[in-house]
């Protein structure tokens, strides 16, 4: 089995954090790739970032469906081209957001986000109501930590704060990572908190591991089938109705 973990943003160096947090729940037979989008902002902090990153994911995808890859983690915690990119793959395809949310539901009754910057926050609340999972959000708390920053020891014990006040704040169960960035933070973070610290990484991998090992694909009618066909201009004329160009 051959799971791509896609990096929406540009910084191999977050990529390598990602990269071993997926490794490090794979299963025997379970290959793990980890690449970084070739084009797109170098961190994905807002809606504009967000929307330049997607043309960069759904190449990714398209080159793994060339390659045969099985299933797909997308490591933005904004989920971006999340179902752009299940229109393009086979198999299936998670967002890390959603997996890590839907992962804390089986925790407890409820859960608080501790994410990056303070302007993501109406971000990750629209994303929980499109999971459906508003019942068990109680709540999403903003470090104002830049993702470039995050590989910085010393902000580790900003985070730990953050998430001990969101635990007492919400009176949460569980506390969902808003960011890839910091998936290599579980251990330290559930040692400083008591609670069980979610990285959407390992979440995704793992739903992408059991969809493909149940023999289950997406499935290919309706919203998620093929995009129809039509032309493309300017910089997305590469972008064929079967996906981008690899």
């Amino acid at each position: 089995m051959r799971i791509r973990v896609v990096n929406p943003n540009t910084t191999a160096a977050m990529t390598a954090v990602i990269d071993e947090c997926a490794r490090a729940v794979a299963g025997p037979g379970t290959v793990v790739e980890a690449v970084t989008s070739t084009m797109g902002p170098a961190s994905i902090e807002s809606h504009y970032d967000e929307a330049l990153a997607v043309p960069g994911l759904l190449a990714e995808i398209a080159r793994g469906e060339a390659e045969g890859v099985d299933g797909y983690v997308i490591a933005c915690f904004g989920d971006p081209g999340l179902y752009a990119a299940r229109e393009l793959a086979r198999g299936p395809v998670i967002g890390i957001a959603e997996a890590a949310m839907h992962a804390a539901t089986h925790l407890g009754r409820g859960f608080s986000v501790v994410t990056t910057l303070a302007r993501t926050v109406g971000q990750a609340v629209d994303l929980a109501e499109r999971y459906g999972m508003q019942r068990f959000c109680r709540g999403v708390h903003a470090t104002d930590i830049p993702v470039l920053e995050l590989d910085d020891p010393k902000v580790r014990a900003v985070i730990a704060d953050t998430c001990r006040a969101a635990v007492a704040a919400d009176d949460s169960d569980a506390i969902v990572l808003g960011c890839a960035g910091m998936a290599d933070l579980c251990d330290y973070l559930t040692e400083e908190t008591g609670v069980p610290i979610i990285d959407g990484v390992a979440a995704a991998t793992l739903s992408v591991q059991s969809l493909v090992t149940l023999g289950l694909r997406k499935s290919g009618r309706g919203e998620f089938a093929t995009p129809p066909p039509k032309p493309h201009t300017g910089p997305l004329t590469p972008f064929t109705p079967n996906g981008p160009t690899p």
